[in-house]
């Protein structure tokens, strides 16, 4: 088989895998954390032995999907935090970007953070926190970076970063689950309480020279 021949059938099996996981998106939007791979080889119009050839088990699938729309979110939140305008503002448009991600998609998000509402952890041996807990890692990681490329925080400023990215990701993630569960007050005040809870030493911090700042 010459490059050409690989190429094309790395590109059919990418379109394939694309294809799934768009069908698996709409079982998820429609079931939520009720999601089952029998549902979603049969809205793909497939058996589920080739789903299980593509994505292993519920757990590979999970994953496929978890970075698909962390993907996604990630590169919301880049966006709200360079955008021009005070930094107060990008923090309270960062806040937003999350909470509005959660709010257009609950049934996405429970599938992602709550698969065990479904009764659904037994297929395959599917762990919700083997496989939510990296996501939210990542994202403390992804924020970290973005802290201490635009901020001054002085000495030890790589752990603190680390500190307050992991910090800032994990209290968007409970308060977000808990405002989602129970809509005590509206979306704009819930992150202008939270921004007002970060704005301590984040508002004294200065902008790193030559960068957009945070």
């Amino acid at each position: 088989m010459d490059t050409t021949q690989r190429t094309e059938q790395q590109r059919s099996a990418d379109r394939r895998r694309r294809e799934l996981l768009e069908a698996a998106d709409r079982v998820v939007l429609r079931d939520g954390p009720q999601a089952s791979m029998n549902a979603i080889a049969a809205e793909a119009g497939i058996t589920k032995p080739i789903l299980y050839r593509h994505f292993g088990d519920k757990g590979g699938l999970y994953a496929a999907l978890a970075k698909r729309h962390t993907d996604a979110l990630l590169d919301s939140l880049r966006a709200a935090l360079d955008a021009p305008a005070e930094r107060r503002e990008r923090v309270e448009a960062t806040l937003d970007t999350y909470l509005a991600a959660i709010e257009a998609r609950p049934q996405v998000y429970r599938f992602l953070m709550h698969p065990a509402e479904g009764g659904q952890t037994g297929d395959q041996g599917f762990d919700v926190g083997k496989h939510s807990a990296p996501l939210l890692r990542r994202m403390g990681e992804e924020l970290a970076q973005v802290i201490e490329d635009r901020l001054d925080l002085g000495p030890g400023s790589q752990q603190l970063a680390r500190v307050w990215g992991h910090g800032i990701v994990g209290m968007m993630h409970a308060a977000g689950d808990w405002w989602l569960g129970e809509r005590p007050c509206s979306r704009a005040e819930l992150v202008r309480s939270l921004a007002d809870l970060l704005w301590g030493r984040l508002a004294a911090a200065g902008d790193k020279m030559g960068g957009p700042g945070f």
